[in-house]
């Protein structure tokens, strides 16, 4: 669903409004009610993650890690 900001609003804080964007949103700016523009946020041109970027990180796994629950059991027999 897209946002809706006043054009007043916009013009005061479109650099935030703007930086609170996700890549799927919308905002909508309108000008007495009429719609004028729509922002969107571009998509990310490369990942956050990088491969192999754990490689020297300890992992912590429970030694029951994947032991049945019981609260399962009787969907296991």
């Amino acid at each position: 669903m897209p946002r809706t900001v006043p054009i007043e609003d916009a013009q005061i804080r479109l650099r935030q409004l703007i930086a609170a964007l996700d890549p799927s949103d919308e905002l909508t700016i309108v000008d007495g009610g009429e719609e004028i523009a729509t922002v969107t946020r571009k998509p990310r041109r490369t990942w956050p993650c990088q491969p192999g970027s754990a490689k020297d990180t300890q992992h912590w796994m429970a030694p029951d890690f994947d032991a049945p629950l019981d609260d399962f059991r009787e969907y296991m027999e």
